[in-house]
């Protein structure tokens, strides 16, 4: 099995990018452009709320790690988990400076609702698949917590999800080792996107430049 170096890691977190639209992914990753918007905004917002690195719970047989690190080499990736929850059970992992065996269940935070799509379940498996590189363990579900529903969504770590996630990483890759941005189509997602002044999605309905310039001239001749 292949795997990467550390300065060849991507951010985990891209994957929702790629997901949601390649180009976008490209615009963020390769070339280092950013914008907000109020769905971006919102999302940090809800997430500022998850992450805190040095506040660690316990309750009862739960111990609760936020902002937690996490990388794969399998997946040339590094990123955190919003929340991993570690359940005590008669047979899982040992923790330092715990006693007994602990269940792994990572929890992602999102600022609204279930999407139609898989972009949500796609980042919180690449979580776990980074959990069972580090931890030397499997685990078979998590849960995406959405700020406008403020409910759990449990979700299943199946093999054809994590495959899914195992594709669209070595893709990401692929792209990034050319420093390729992929052109795109418009759809009506790109109103939501932060990057549309930036990527003008409708130039790549336009004909080609020869096209354009034929037809300007033709237009002037007559």
């Amino acid at each position: 099995m292949m795997e990467y170096k550390e300065e060849d890691f991507l951010l985990l977190s891209g994957i929702q990018h790629f997901a949601y639209c390649r180009r976008q992914w490209a615009l963020i990753h390769i070339e280092q452009q950013w914008a907000e918007n109020e769905y971006t905004v919102a999302g940090e917002l809800i997430h500022k709320n998850a992450h805190d690195p040095y506040f660690n719970e316990k309750r009862n047989d739960l111990i609760i790690s936020r902002a937690m690190p996490v990388f794969s080499r399998e997946l040339g990736i590094s990123g955190e988990c919003d929340i991993v929850e570690f359940k005590k059970v008669e047979e899982g992992i040992s923790l330092h400076g715990h006693r007994g065996r602990y269940q792994v269940y990572p929890v992602e935070y999102k600022k609204g609702k279930p999407k139609d799509t898989e972009i949500d379940i796609l980042q919180l498996t690449a979580q776990a698949i980074c959990l069972e590189e580090m931890l030397s363990t499997e685990i078979e579900k998590g849960a995406i917590f959405y700020g406008e529903t403020r409910r759990r969504e449990e979700i299943l770590f199946s093999e054809e999800r994590k495959d899914k996630v195992r594709q669209c990483f070595e893709e990401m890759h692929q792209l990034y080792n050319r420093r390729y941005t992929p052109k795109v189509r418009w759809t009506k997602g790109c109103n939501a996107c932060s990057l549309k002044e930036i990527c003008m999605p409708k130039l790549g309905k336009t004909a080609s430049v020869r096209s354009y310039i034929y037809k300007t001239i033709t237009e002037e001749g007559e």
